[in-house]
């Protein structure tokens, strides 16, 4: 007799047990659950890639230094002996490209 009511007992303990962890998988696998989940993982890896960036650089920076010390050129960056940076011209469509820039047709003399 005892020994049904254990083995009774280790039964329903293993069917709870295996339920409760089924229901708790269901609800991880739920739409929303899903969701939250990839949410999560896209925001660790938004940190990671950030993590990455700054630590680009901050070897860039370190390798620049590097590179100018080498090379004797250890100028500042606001230094204002230097010339300012380049910028592209806004292209005008309206403006020919040269001042003096006349169309010319090879068949208006003949």
């Amino acid at each position: 007799m005892f020994r049904r009511a254990f083995w009774f007992t280790a039964g329903a303990a293993t069917g709870v047990w295996a339920t409760t962890k089924v229901n708790r998988k269901l609800k991880q696998l739920t739409p929303e659950s899903l969701a939250a989940q990839a949410a999560d993982k896209a925001v660790e890896a938004g940190h990671r890639l950030k993590e990455f960036a700054l630590d680009v650089r901050a070897g860039m920076l370190q390798r620049e230094a590097e590179l100018g010390e080498a090379l004797g050129i250890e100028a500042p960056a606001d230094d204002p002996a230097l010339p300012a940076p380049r910028r592209a011209a806004p292209l005008d469509s309206a403006r020919p490209p040269y001042p003096h820039h006349h169309s010319y047709n090879r068949n208006e003399d003949h």
